[in-house]
């Protein structure tokens, strides 16, 4: 019984050690933004388009506000419109596990757990950004305005799609509001 016990704590404790490991692999290896001076980011964004995900569908109008804390963790209000036309926000916690690099980001809506923000690519102005999570089906075109330019959504999509994206799949808020 006892050497059960024991073969279960060192299955158990492998299987941890496994899963940070492949998670630590899979946060390092992602190519970000470079320089992300994370002052500048805080404030208003406005999602332009993304790919499909369980916890956005059925939104429209999708905004971010980011504040930063005193203790260097970023506060975050998430709100959209539902297709009820009412008002639905949830906020949220990040931190950067790296001091020195704020393009990439731990956020939790439900703790402990955390997933993955990349700034992925990021206008010279903060104007607009890229960001995605691991792997590829998480991906976000956020804008200072609710509105965004043909020509800077190109080229956007155009990063997307260099970085293997799937951008055939964007959902593009102007299309996701009720006529």
């Amino acid at each position: 019984m006892e050497a059960n016990i024991i073969l279960i704590i060192i299955m158990l404790l492998a299987c941890v050690a496994a899963l940070v490991f492949a998670c630590r692999g899979m946060f390092s290896n992602v190519k970000t933004a470079r320089n992300v001076d994370i002052n500048k980011y805080m404030g208003t964004w406005h999602e332009i388009a993304r790919l499909d995900t369980s916890f956005q569908r059925g939104k429209y109008n999708s905004q971010a506000f980011y504040k930063l804390n005193r203790d260097g963790t970023v506060f975050i209000i998430n709100s959209a419109t539902d297709k009820n036309g009412r008002k639905v926000s949830a906020s949220a916690r990040g931190y950067a596990p790296d001091p020195k690099d704020f393009s990439k980001l731990r956020i939790s809506f439900f703790r402990p757990f955390y997933a993955n923000y990349f700034i992925l690519e990021l206008d010279e102005d903060y104007q607009w950004a890229l960001v995605g999570g691991n792997g590829k089906k998480y991906l976000w075109i956020l804008s200072r305005i609710p509105q965004m330019d043909a020509e800077t959504l190109n080229k956007i999509i155009n990063l997307a799609k260099e970085r293997n994206y799937d951008v055939s799949k964007l959902l593009f808020n102007k299309d996701l509001i009720p006529k």
